[in-house]
């Protein structure tokens, strides 16, 4: 065997063997790889959702995979274990910050030896631990694909609650979509991320490199303060000019959730196309301002506004799908101003 199979081999055996001793709810909670027979030009190591399992980042882990990367995705610590759980007996879940982050600087170690290069990304709370390892490690990380980044709700008084009550909360999940993972959890394992989260938001001020980040975000997502996601955008960018932000429009009604068509969102694979695009792609946002503006309002062609830019080599086909979902006035106003 060569020695990527014997390491590949190595990480699922051991992880299969501690997983084991855990006693999950079911097979889908378990640590997901999707290994290539080689070693690939990217690996993608994405983090889980608060509560959620791995299979929540299944359809998306996939799309990479056919698009010949290797993936993996780690069950969070604390999560996806069989229980009866209530309020009277909570999930397991961690209240400190550094077991999560242990538990990705391990990982990041882990995936070294599956790719050239590293790609990182989690929705919520897992994406929240990703921009944590994004300012952490930033030599060792290609990309960050942050979705949703829990840093704060978009409710005080829901902030309030997090901060200072430790009650049992139960999610309440419309009919017909799925709730991976638990049901339930107390308000102090939630406050762990949102103590990182604004912890990050400190330190991206102050910092003197970052990982090139992506912070994805929907105007219909309720859960979380994207104003402080539009903060965090703006220190990273100073770090890193190659981190881009973009928000979904209202009237894609993509909710916080938006990894799976399962947890209520019909335009997954919007998410998966903008998310390749930029890994995919080595540009800067205002160099994509720049194709998008070329486009709509010059009437080039894709194609021929990158090869008049010189960027054949930088750019890949998702990327004209983000441009098609750019905000125009939006575009027009950036240009007016320089």
């Amino acid at each position: 065997m060569s020695d990527y199979s014997n390491i590949t081999a190595a990480l699922v055996r051991e992880t299969r063997t501690r997983e084991k001793a855990l006693s999950l709810m079911n097979d889908n909670c378990r640590s997901r790889f999707l290994l290539q027979a080689q070693r690939t030009s990217k690996v993608c190591l994405f983090f889980h959702g608060f509560t959620a399992t791995p299979e929540q980042f299944l359809p998306i882990g996939e799309a990479f995979f056919q698009a010949g990367y290797n993936v993996v995705i780690p069950l969070l610590p604390g999560h996806g274990l069989a229980g009866n759980w209530d309020s009277d007996n909570p999930p397991p879940l961690p209240e400190e910050q550094h077991i999560y982050q242990r538990f990705s600087l391990y990982w990041l170690e882990q995936v070294q030896a599956l790719g050239e290069q590293v790609v990182i990304g989690g929705l919520s709370g897992g994406s929240t631990l990703s921009a944590w390892l994004a300012l952490e490690r930033p030599e060792l990380i290609h990309r960050a694909l942050l979705f949703a980044p829990y840093t704060s709700n978009s409710n005080l008084l829901v902030d309030l609650i997090v901060k200072i009550m430790p009650i049992y909360f139960q999610w309440r999940t419309e009919e017909g979509v799925i709730s991976y993972g638990y049901d339930g959890f107390v308000m102090p394992a939630l406050r762990v991320f949102m103590d990182m989260g604004q912890d990050l938001l400190e330190r991206a001020k102050n910092s003197i490199a970052a990982a090139p980040c992506f912070i994805i975000s929907s105007e219909s997502d309720r859960a979380v303060d994207d104003n402080e996601n539009q903060d965090l955008y703006e220190s990273l960018v100073k770090l890193q000019p190659k981190c881009w932000y973009y928000s979904f429009d209202k009237v894609f009604d993509i909710h916080h959730n938006m990894m799976t068509k399962a947890e209520g969102n019909d335009y997954q694979d919007l998410v998966f196309a903008v998310a390749k695009a930029y890994v995919g792609s080595d540009l800067t946002w205002q160099e994509v301002e720049e194709i998008a503006y070329q486009m709509l309002f010059q009437g080039k062609t894709f194609d021929a506004v990158v090869q008049e830019l010189d960027f054949t080599q930088r750019v890949c086909p998702d990327l004209q799908t983000l441009i098609s979902l750019l905000d125009k006035p939006g575009i027009v106003a950036a240009f007016q101003e320089e």
